[in-house]
């Protein structure tokens, strides 16, 4: 086996996979999607934020304590055993997949914007989202630390056209576009539970500075600070973001746009719109890097736990799993070829659902495995864990019956591997 390189990951390029996984495709549309509920969503937006930092909080907490690769698959196994290592390994891991080939098709659909004869060319958007995935795969193959350098740059390109966004609000937004507080008059429970769901989905991510751990410099102090950090400087951006955009549109236009910040940013003249197009490019591509990066080390974890065949614990001389990279993007390109068959649109809506839920499971088990832990020994603690327990309850509640049902499917689907697994060792 290849010597181990030098750590290549500091506080920085940590907060750069939180980050620049959490500002994904899905922040250039929520402006719109919130615009109906209207202002009150900024209290929906500072309940998400609350419930991220509690999630950071706690992954932090157990970051603290172990120097292995592998997150919140490590957390469950240290405290619940070999089964509930591997399922959250297993449920983790499958989430990354469906979400590498949600973000591939975002792009796509972004790229349009750019390249007008991709629109409505099922066979070319394909084309050019199956090659952003193996671009992806391409860099992450190179290294541990060329996927992190490239991570920090595109997680750093991406915030620009943001706060481009939220300068330009300063000098040509108007008070008077901001939406009304709750133009629906829906209760306020109601409304704050439908827009603090929207948003949360937004922070989904946050999980991926713990994940590589092993790569990380002084990792018991550098990936509490970083994954902190992050969904701190995220929820402020998300929050400014959203505002900037509300001040720039009116509301009624807001409402229905599909390209909300191509809208805002109009007062920046014909450069507006490519601009933010490229923006958006930039941040499927990087929130692509991130995911396929925590992809390959979740898998590559699960194997050195020996919860997995051995073969994806194989790295090469960047110290890449390139086996379990490998097997991801295969896996994503077999869900980009179902995406784009006739008749499967909503069969991809429904993967993206199938993410959300394979991540949220990671958090609630994370939850527990620290109350596990603190509950008699750091009661201050053990009230964090709760709340991001009940959060993570909550929000895998509103995927509704049917998700749910298909995501205890994907779990049992799992456990042949983990079985065989076992039976091949003795």
């Amino acid at each position: 086996m290849t010597a181990k390189p030098s750590k290549p990951m500091g506080f920085w390029r940590c907060w750069s996979f939180s980050a620049g996984v959490m500002i994904g495709s899905g922040v250039f549309l929520l402006p719109a999607v919130l615009a109906s509920y209207g202002s009150v969503s900024f209290l929906g937006w500072l309940l998400s934020s609350i419930g991220a930092i509690f999630v950071a909080l706690t992954l932090a907490r157990l970051a603290g304590r172990t120097e292995r690769t592998g997150g919140m698959l490590v957390y469950a196994h240290d405290a619940f055993g070999d089964l509930a290592g591997f399922i959250i390994g297993w449920s983790y891991w499958a989430g990354i997949v469906f979400a590498i080939a949600a973000i591939a098709v975002a792009f796509a659909g972004y790229a349009g914007v750019l390249f007008p004869a991709l629109q409505n060319n099922m066979i070319a958007q394909g084309a050019v989202a199956t090659a952003l995935v193996w671009i992806v795969a391409l860099v992450n193959l190179r290294g541990v630390g060329t996927a992190a350098v490239v991570q920090l740059v595109m997680t750093i390109v991406k915030i620009l056209p943001l706060l481009i966004i939220m300068a330009l609000a300063l000098f040509k937004g108007s008070a008077a576009n901001v939406p009304p507080f709750n133009p629906k008059e829906m209760p306020i429970g109601e409304a704050l539970a439908a827009t603090s769901l929207l948003t949360m989905w937004a922070f989904l991510g946050i999980e991926c500075g713990v994940i590589p751990a092993g790569e990380v410099v002084d990792a018991k102090r550098t990936i509490p600070r970083a994954v902190i950090f992050a969904s701190l400087s995220v929820a402020a951006l998300y929050i400014g973001a959203t505002l900037a955009v509300m001040l720039l549109v009116p509301a009624s236009e807001l409402a229905g746009s599909e390209a909300p910040f191509s809208a805002a940013a109009a007062g920046l003249g014909p450069i507006g719109a490519p601009m933010i197009a490229l923006g958006a490019l930039v941040s499927a591509a990087g929130s692509a890097n991130g995911n396929l990066f925590a992809g390959g080390q979740t898998a590559m974890a699960v194997a050195e736990d020996g919860l997995a065949p051995r073969a994806l614990t194989h790295r090469n001389k960047g110290h890449a799993p390139y086996v379990a990279l490998v097997v991801s993007t295969l896996l994503t390109n077999a869900l980009l070829v179902l995406n784009y068959s006739k008749g499967l649109v909503g069969a991809f809506i429904f993967l993206i659902s199938m993410s959300t839920l394979a991540t949220l499971l990671p958090y609630a088990v994370s939850a527990l495995a620290d109350l596990k832990f603190s509950l008699k020994s750091a009661r201050g603690w053990a009230v964090i864990s709760l709340v991001t327990l009940a959060f993570s309850i909550v929000a895998m509640a509103g995927a509704g019956l049917a998700t749910l049902a298909w995501g205890l499917i994907l779990i049992v689907a799992g456990l042949p591997v983990f079985y065989a697994t076992k039976l091949s060792k003795r």
